[in-house]
């Protein structure tokens, strides 16, 4: 009975066994996911050995690798082409199961031959790469240039971009906007027919940053350039026009992308930063035909006023180039210890005539009327004791209605412009770069 229980068992346990699965195949089952498997009779030093050796005989770069295990410490040995390549055997190897430590004592080669090898075979596909890729990099490049040629055509159009500009300099500044846009477009579009978009972004990266730089670097000569656009624009005066800024007097030469040339009334080219005539307080004395001529003339205390007045301001109406409407005037301005100062004004026409020669002949002919009415400017002031009167009395000053102006009318008083002066500033016109003031253009 207990023999036949021991036979039954043993049949039952084989039984048992032979429906269960093998040891080993559960171990497998059981393996981080990522390891390269040995099979259990593999699980040997040589078997290690043998896993490794297959392994690289299989990738390029470890033919010189020497494989050495003893209880499961892997020693390599040899020579390999890099660092990278010294770091992937490590990665390999510590993957074949089994392998307990890993002795790596791989160098990098010396040899000339096996390190320029690869750089030959790379050279070579790169290559290859590049004869195959020839024909997408036409068709970019022709894109390209179709783009910047449209762009190109539409920048030389004149007519709407004339109409548009307020003058020639912002419709140039127009062309080359467009001109520039088109060009930007023309490397998008080949970039995307390369696939390489990816480079647009580094591109304009470092243009941003480059374009700071410079920026700053160039900051005089950009606000001078926004000045002379804004200038264009407004147009505050025009060429030949006499302006004052900033206590700088001359007539206007020219306007360009830097600065605003003017010559001065001594013949003297003088040139005003744009930024600086922008921001400046500017007098412009021509853009009012008539303009007002002031001067001072000094009489004696015990003179009548009235009559100087009167005879002053008839002089001034008398004169053929002082302008009937606005009206000259005439008063009395201070009241010093010596005399007292009446001030003379009237009004001339610039076209045709030099204000400071029109002033200048008027203070000629009031100063000769007043002293021939014995109206003069005051004397000396001594204090002299006389033991006796005067033998004779002055003769007393004549009345207002006898005294008449003294003006020669057969002579005809010059105040025309000076016709050396307006040759220098047309011949200044004619000189540097363009002009960006237009006598066509509207003016604020």
């Amino acid at each position: 009975m207990r023999a036949g229980a021991a036979i039954r068992a043993a049949a039952l346990a084989a039984v048992l066994l032979a429906l269960s699965p093998p040891l080993w195949a559960q171990d497998l089952a059981s393996q981080p996911e990522g390891t390269i498997a040995v099979t259990p009779d593999a699980r040997t030093d040589a078997a290690i050995s043998d896993r490794i050796e297959t392994i690289l005989s299989g990738l390029d770069g470890f033919a010189d690798v020497t494989v050495d295990v003893d209880a499961g410490i892997v020693t390599l040995g040899g020579t390999v082409l890099d660092g990278a390549a010294q770091e992937r055997l490590d990665r390999l190897v510590a993957r074949v199961d089994g392998v307990v430590e890993i002795e790596n004592q791989v160098h990098e080669t010396t040899d000339l031959g096996a390190r320029l090898t690869p750089v030959a075979q790379r050279f070579r596909d790169r290559m290859a790469q590049m004869v195959g890729f020839l024909p997408l990099l036409g068709v970019a490049l022709l894109t390209a240039l179709l783009i910047g040629w449209i762009g190109n055509r539409i920048a030389r159009m004149r007519r709407p971009w004339d109409r548009i500009a307020a003058n020639p300099f912002i419709a140039e500044i127009l062309r080359t906007a467009i001109r520039l846009g088109f060009c930007v477009a023309a490397v998008v579009v080949a970039l995307d027919i390369l696939g390489a978009t990816a480079l647009l972004g580094t591109f304009l990266g470092a243009a941003g940053i480059i374009g700071i730089a410079l920026g700053f670097a160039v900051r005089d000569t950009v606000e001078n350039f926004i000045a002379s656009v804004m200038l264009s624009l407004r147009q505050p005066f025009r060429p030949n026009d006499l302006i004052e800024i900033d206590g700088i007097m001359g007539r206007v030469i020219r306007l360009n992308s830097r600065a605003t040339t003017l010559l001065s009334l001594d013949g003297n080219d003088i040139r005003i930063p744009n930024a600086m005539v922008f921001k400046a307080v500017i007098t412009n004395y021509t853009r009012h035909p008539q303009r007002r001529f002031t001067f001072d003339l000094s009489v004696a205390g015990g003179t009548d006023l009235a009559a100087v007045r009167d005879l002053g301001l008839k002089t001034l109406q008398a004169l053929d180039f002082v302008l009937p409407a606005p009206e000259p005037a005439v008063w009395i301005d201070e009241i010093g210890k010596s005399g007292i100062v009446m001030r003379f004004t009237g009004w001339v026409t610039q076209q045709g005539a030099e204000f400071n020669k029109a002033r200048g002949e008027a203070i000629r002919a009031v100063r000769d009327t007043l002293e021939a009415a014995g109206y003069g400017p005051p004397e000396p002031t001594y204090r002299v004791r006389l033991e006796e009167p005067p033998a004779e009395a002055s003769q007393p000053p004549l009345s207002p209605a006898a005294a008449e102006p003294v003006i020669d009318e057969d002579t005809t008083p010059d105040i025309a412009p000076d016709a050396a002066f307006e040759r220098m500033v047309e011949a200044g016109k004619q000189e540097g770069e363009r002009n960006l003031l237009s006598e066509h253009a509207p003016q604020e």
